[in-house]
């Protein structure tokens, strides 16, 4: 990708889970401000941790960068607080949506704006959020635990949304959900990135829809990326379709089989 308005870069990171574990090898990529960029490939392949990585949360789960670098705007932030990051405008939503069970979905939302000041900007804010997800205004006096999957999954975008974030780290919005709600959450983060400006990193295992909604994709296994490009690239390529796409046939059991001078020269860099 050219380096052209990269508002977040991460360039050769490695992390270790318990002093002991690799799990990423060497990973980079770059985000452009304003784009969707996706982070692809099935489970163990190192997406979460990418996350992770950089909203500086691995630290709960025993895990460090050992090597490499992560920028923001041209700043390292390997070292700053999940906290502190969320007020420089980089927000996390979990896989799994972990909403507040106990608490209504406006409360969920409200919990989002805790680093705000401005109490008419964060009320501005939630009728904004409900615009994007009238479910959410309808259901707003609902108990978390009381309402679906899809709704649960809105109101942690929606929470995510009342910090007021240039770029959301989205982890595996799709898990769970109904294919029909899966496309409503799509679309409604595609809006997001045209009206709103927000820039949007992905991880997600449901390939065809994330390439269908993203502008650039990166391949992950087994903690590397093993190809990127831009997302209809990656849609028409045939090893992509046959991997990750259903489509195809043959005997390959890995992605990395794949005889490609391209990736084979990526691993090797």
């Amino acid at each position: 990708m050219e380096p052209k308005n990269i508002v977040l870069n991460v360039n050769g990171i490695e992390v270790i889970y318990n002093h002991v574990i690799l799990v990423l090898k060497g990973v980079s990529l770059n985000v452009p401000e304003g784009r969707i960029v996706a982070i692809l490939g099935g489970n163990g392949a190192g997406k979460t941790t990418t996350l992770r990585a950089v909203s500086n949360l691995l630290r709960g789960e025993r895990g460090e960068v050992t090597k490499g670098s992560i920028e923001l705007r041209g700043e390292r932030i390997e070292n700053l607080s999940p906290s502190e990051l969320v007020r420089r405008g980089v927000v996390q939503v979990m896989e799994g949506r972990h909403c507040f069970a106990h608490l209504t979905i406006e409360e969920n939302l409200l919990t989002g704006s805790y680093t705000r000041q401005n109490k008419s900007e964060v009320v501005a804010n939630l009728e904004k959020v409900y615009n994007y997800f009238p479910r959410l205004k309808t259901r707003r006096g609902s108990q978390a635990a009381y309402t679906s999957g899809g709704e649960q999954q809105m109101c942690a975008i929606g929470r995510a949304l009342m910090a007021n974030p240039s770029m959301v780290l989205l982890d595996e919005p799709s898990m769970g959900l109904a294919p029909q709600i899966v496309q409503e959450v799509f679309e409604i983060v595609k809006d997001l990135n045209v009206k709103e400006k927000v820039t949007f990193l992905l991880a997600e295992q449901n390939t065809n829809m994330a390439l269908k909604y993203a502008d650039y994709g990166y391949i992950m296994e087994s903690g590397r990326v093993v190809m990127d490009g831009e997302a209809s690239e990656l849609a028409n390529n045939e090893d992509v379709k046959e991997f990750y796409l259903g489509v195809g046939g043959g005997e390959r059991k890995s992605f990395k089989d794949v005889k490609s001078y391209k990736r084979r020269k990526r691993w090797l860099a």
